[in-house]
């Protein structure tokens, strides 16, 4: 793939894609009407990218970051609704998810995110499963599917045990308590913690650094490692099947209703397993 493509004004809704010196590909989130939630089109965008990354010549590194206040705010009200109320959306979303999870592993360009404010969902995944992960102190990371009333799929089973232990990984995931970038850098979950003024230049300096280097040793280490994700694909698409099980449930619903009224959800008394 030719590097203008990427590059075309439009090619991926919700991202904004610069190329700059270097080879250095920068990926903006961006949707600041809803700190940078992930529409229907934008989830698509989000998981096809990184395959026209891996197949385009000039590419040597990939920046990633989010536009205004925070990386991004997750699904949108509108697509979690469709998706519990539509089997053929839900259907094409779950393979998304999958896809979008795979694609950044298998993407063998090196990436790198810089995370501020809040990080949930879909940008979550890509800011976590990033070959390096540059948070500011006012990163806000959370997985709040246990709030939506589902599993916490996505990424979570498949990288957040191998990151911060399987303990952490289990709090954080079970009770959907948030996690502060220098907490996060504290218990492995990121790479880097930095002040917020310095966030940017850092994972640029990151950047430059892995695009100068030996693309083969660069890539070919990057293969090597992420054989510890591909070995946990079993447990990330259980998690994700019993995930997208959930959105066929009553407490999406609640929980849907809890986020838009911003109250604490009702869920069920019981679950029926």
């Amino acid at each position: 793939m030719d590097t203008t493509q990427l590059t075309a004004p439009g090619a991926y809704p919700g991202l904004a894609v610069t190329l700059h010196d270097g080879g250095i590909l920068e990926i903006v989130i961006r949707n600041e009407k809803t700190l940078n939630s992930v529409d229907r089109r934008g989830h698509a965008a989000l998981t096809h990218i990184w395959r026209d990354i891996d197949a385009a010549s000039g590419v040597r590194c990939v920046l990633i970051r989010g536009e205004g206040r925070g990386f991004s705010s997750g699904g949108d009200f509108e697509l979690i609704e469709e998706m519990a109320s539509d089997f053929t959306a839900l259907a094409r979303v779950w393979k998304e998810a999958r896809d979008l999870v795979y694609n950044v592993v298998n993407c063998g360009k090196p990436v790198v995110s810089a995370i501020h404010g809040p990080c949930v969902g879909a940008g979550l995944a890509v800011a976590l499963l990033a070959d390096v992960s540059v948070a500011a102190k006012s990163a806000r990371i959370l997985d709040g599917h246990v709030q939506l009333g589902v599993a916490a799929g996505d990424h979570a089973a498949i990288i957040w045990p191998l990151l911060c232990g399987l303990n952490k990984a289990k709090y954080h995931l079970l009770t959907g308590e948030s996690v502060s970038g220098e907490e996060a850098e504290r218990i492995g979950l990121v790479s880097l913690c930095v002040p917020d003024e310095e966030l940017l230049d850092r994972a640029w300096a990151v950047a430059r650094k892995l695009a100068a280097g030996s693309p083969t040793a660069v890539r070919w280490t990057k293969y090597a490692l992420n054989n510890w994700l591909r070995a946990m694909g079993p447990t990330f698409d259980a998690s994700l099947a019993l995930e997208f099980l959930g959105f066929t449930g009553p407490d999406i619903h609640e929980g849907l209703a809890a986020k838009r009224e911003r109250r604490e959800p009702r869920f069920m008394e019981d679950a029926p397993i």
